[in-house]
């Protein structure tokens, strides 16, 4: 449990507030992304199917009393793959709270090497729908094929485009166009999940309440260049979600500029 009430950051892109560590394995061209054999695709239903998905409908309502706003919109797509980004502000809940929008839909998140470097869980998390970031071109083009091939499939890609967790934290921190670079080039719907905070006042010791809400879709603009649709969908999903996170009502964690806690 993270009983942290103040956090002083200095850099809002690359600092790391997550209590794990983990010691990352290297994904490179020997890392398989996409199994076909029939033991994996059964290893992929019983443990997405039979036992995450209900922990984490258990989870997120006995610990956030979790509720969506706007996920029926994602029905709409359910037999076709999207990209979905969300803030990046829970350890264990942002693993689950995309299984619960669309829940009919398979999520596969894009997350760090630690995510499946964990002793007895790092095992599990690929059938789970972990996608790791490459460490080398070789590996990045079966990556870029693994996460093509689930669009394909009709399933949903989860990005974190924050890329750090910050427990608790109510805003939303600025983040690069980088992984907006993959609906552009696979021409796909993006939509935007932003979790809120809010006070929990009945029949729990967790104060905390999240309400996340769906935004969406945002589609690239035909009539700019790669580039410019990249920084494009990038700023739709960026000011959407910050303009959701504003409704947050209860502050868990203070987060201070080290050069502000003076003040």
């Amino acid at each position: 449990m993270d009983k942290r009430k103040v956090i002083y950051y200095t850099d809002e892109l690359n600092d790391e507030f997550s209590i794990a560590k983990i010691t990352p394995k290297k994904i490179d061209e020997n890392y398989v992304y996409c199994h076909d054999s029939l033991f994996k695709k059964f290893t992929h239903f019983f443990w997405y199917r039979i036992i995450a998905t209900p922990l984490a409908f258990l989870y997120t309502k006995l610990k956030f009393a979790h509720k969506s706003v706007g996920a029926k919109k994602l029905k709409t797509f359910k037999k076709t793959g999207y990209f979905i980004y969300g803030n990046h502000s829970q350890d264990i809940g942002d693993a689950l709270i995309p299984n619960m929008l669309g829940v009919s839909q398979d999520k596969y998140v894009i997350v760090h090497p630690n995510n499946v470097s964990m002793p007895f869980l790092g095992r599990i998390t690929p059938s789970l729908g972990a996608i790791p970031l490459p460490d080398n071109m070789k590996a990045y083009k079966n990556f870029i094929a693994a996460v093509e091939r689930r669009i394909k499939e009709g399933c949903a890609v989860v990005i974190y485009p924050e890329a750090h967790i910050w427990p608790y934290y109510t805003g939303i921190r600025p983040f690069t166009d980088v992984s907006f670079s993959y609906p552009v080039k696979l021409n796909a719907p993006v939509f935007c999940f932003t979790n809120t905070y809010h006070e929990r006042k009945f029949f729990s010791r967790n104060k905390v309440k999240i309400i996340t809400y769906v935004d969406g879709p945002f589609y690239a603009d035909p009539e700019l260049s790669p580039k410019e649709q990249r920084a494009d969908l990038r700023n739709k999903v960026y000011a959407c979600m910050s303009e959701r996170a504003k409704t947050s009502t209860y502050v868990k964690i203070q987060y201070i500029k080290k050069d502000q806690k003076d003040d």
